[in-house]
């Protein structure tokens, strides 16, 4: 009788091991076996972290395998676990595996296939066309869409992190509970705990200091030090962590009537105004125009009412809208309409990880109404919502393709705008990662017929089109791709959207946010409508207050670290492909990325504010915090 060698990998998160009892079952082209239990006398199976192997007879030939299944049954009480994969040697000496990377709860089952990648065209037998299509069934089931609010792009229909798809639940909630997470920042902060009863105001600057000396890093340091100096306050709009908004103004606005005379100060090169311009207000006696040549507080308080407008479209736009709510779209498309099997859901996979956990948990607790983002931001209550409705209109498929952006705004030139890094990383993590996309792509896609045939990536398109993006045809947002190319191209915005950009955007928050009068989360009173009247005084008054100061520390501290075992840009544990030429380009991937750390790391040798949040050795491979 024939036999087989299983072995079975159990997960090595928590909770992944399990005491229920486990059964096989071979699904061949000749024949199906029996249920086989995989017990091993006098020894616990399913460990966490444990790899086991059995023997499996069965009583006639089964041809080539095609599926393996897997039950679980409960021993005593329900007993989730985490199998990431099983491996067979044949009789012949064929060696199959069957990646998996899922959970499997109460007295479930999985059917697993093989883990060559196929598209729908490969299939001919009718038992995988038939196990393709129910994959896809089930999942639909599993993930709806819901809208959150009117004018989002549509989320995972579900209220809280519990009612998600244990699939893509976090290992442990408590890692992402914010409430838990913001007290824990507080604490590690040695933030005074009774201070953020008060809704006191500071008696002047040095007052931040007392909740941010003890933490202060190399970044916030200097930020703290020269955040009133006009290079200081410039300089983030280049390379801050809103470096998405600055743009070459080759025409002065209408409303906005600057003459040489008020800035020639700040005319260097001794061009006029016009001359630099080739660089949304009413004018009026109350909206004074404010200049670096104005008394300094006057200046000073200007400047720090724009740092606080930039916090607010920060938060919400650049980084809400344009990278957590948009990656969760691609990841629900993504599991509605590509099963495992197809080669474009083993690649995007690790790149949705935790992304569609991490922001239910956040409609849970932090952006929803009286959640914890109303405890500290001005447009909290409601206007962050507004905000992003507000941006969804302006939301286009162009502006997430990287280096089509940043030409958009005119910032392409490195000999007319040096030392904008966010660019020139960008750039170079783009680049790469496109090689890479197209490379998987030519190994599954041999002509540019075979994206165009290719049903489910069609569905994958029009399912983002439709619901993320609400059917508007002012976003730009392809329906359809029919080239190798444009499918490279929008696999790479996917990819360095989930990757790259929110890695920019978010990573740089407790550097240049957590003193406060740089990044103010709230002004307590409007701006002034008359010059030389600003105090030291008026200023200080204006800014947060000892509460939300603290909760905003807080929570620029949490969103900035990184989850625990992160999994950084190039590294895929969880091997979804086991074809060698995808693992040869994914070294390739990583060679290319290592290259690039080392050009960062040699140009912030020289440099007194380093720029590394596009360093691909600190860029995780999705949107999890």
């Amino acid at each position: 009788m024939p036999s087989y060698t299983v072995t079975v990998a159990t997960g090595s998160q928590w909770f992944a091991g399990t005491d229920d009892y486990i059964y096989l079952s071979l699904v061949g082209s000749a024949g199906c076996s029996e249920k086989h239990l995989l017990d091993k006398a006098f020894y616990n199976d399913f460990e966490r972290g444990a790899v086991d192997s059995y023997d499996v007879t069965v009583d006639e030939e089964l041809g080539e395998i095609l599926l393996v299944k897997i039950e679980k049954r409960k021993y005593w009480l329900h007993d989730d676990w985490y199998l990431k994969y099983i491996t067979l040697k044949t009789p012949y000496g064929d060696y199959i595996e069957f990646p998996c990377y899922r959970w499997i709860t109460g007295e479930g089952e999985i059917v697993l296939r093989d883990g060559r990648a196929k598209l729908a065209r490969d299939d001919q037998i009718h038992i995988l066309k038939q196990h393709r299509r129910k994959e896809l069934e089930t999942r639909q089931k599993q993930y709806r869409w819901m809208e959150w609010n009117p004018g989002f792009p549509l989320s995972i229909d579900a209220k809280f992190h519990k009612d998600l798809p244990r699939d893509i639940q976090f290992d442990s909630e408590k890692g992402v509970d914010f409430v838990l997470n913001y007290s824990k920042a507080m604490e590690n902060l040695f933030i005074n705990c009774f201070m953020h009863m008060f809704q006191s105001s500071w008696n002047d600057f040095a007052d931040f200091e007392k909740i941010f000396v003890k933490i202060s890093n190399t970044i916030s340091e200097r930020v703290m030090n020269h955040w009133q100096e006009d290079l200081m306050f410039g300089y983030q709009f280049l390379n801050g962590c809103n470096p998405v908004l600055i743009q070459r103004c080759r025409k002065l606005p209408e409303k906005l009537p600057v003459t040489t005379e008020m800035v020639e100060c700040s005319l260097e090169r001794q061009l006029t105004l016009q001359e630099e311009v080739e660089l949304n207000q009413v004018p009026g006696d109350k909206n004074p125009i404010f200049l670096p040549s104005d008394a300094k507080y006057d200046w000073l308080l200007a400047k720090i009412w724009v740092r606080s407008s930039d916090f607010h479209i920060h938060q919400t736009i650049t980084h809400l809208l344009r990278t957590h709510l948009v990656s969760e779209v691609f990841g629900i498309a993504m599991y509605r309409q590509l099963p495992t099997v197809h080669p474009i859901f083993k690649l995007l996979v690790p790149h949705v990880r935790f992304t569609i956990a991490i922001n239910t948990k956040a409609r849970e607790q932090l952006i929803c109404e009286y959640g914890l983002f109303d405890k500290a931001n001005a447009t909290g209550g409601g206007g962050h919502v507004q905000m992003v409705q507000r941006a969804m209109q302006e939301l286009t498929y162009a502006s997430l393709c990287f280096p089509e952006a940043i030409r958009a705004r005119g910032m392409d030139s490195t000999e007319d705008i040096p030392y904008y890094f966010y660019r020139d990383d960008g750039l170079l993590v783009w680049e790469a990662i496109k090689k890479f996309t197209a490379e998987v792509i030519g190994i599954y896609y041999e002509s540019d017929q075979v994206v165009e045939e290719d049903q489910e990536l069609q569905d994958f398109l029009k399912d983002v089109y439709v619901y993320g993006m609400r059917d508007q045809k002012t976003s730009g947002f392809p329906k359809s791709i029919k080239t190798r190319e444009k499918l490279s191209e929008y696999l790479t915005v996917v990819i360095f959207t989930a990757s790259a950009q929110h890695a920019a955007v978010n990573f740089g928050q407790y550097d240049w946010c957590s003193w406060i009068p740089n990044a103010p989360p709230t002004m307590r009173a409007p701006p002034p409508m008359a010059k030389g009247v600003v105090t030291i005084e008026q200023i200080v008054q204006t800014l947060p207050d000892r509460g939300r100061s603290c909760w905003h520390l807080g929570a620029v501290w949490a969103l900035s670290q990184f989850q625990e075992n992160e999994l950084f840009l190039g590294m895929y544990p969880e091997e979804h492909f086991i074809e060698k030429p995808v693992k040869e380009a994914m070294a390739r991937f990583r060679k290319n990325l290592d290259t690039i750390v080392s050009v960062i790391a040699e140009r912030n040798k020289k440099k007194k504010l380093p720029y590394y949040y596009l360093s691909p050795d600190r860029i995780p491979n999705s949107v999890a915090i």
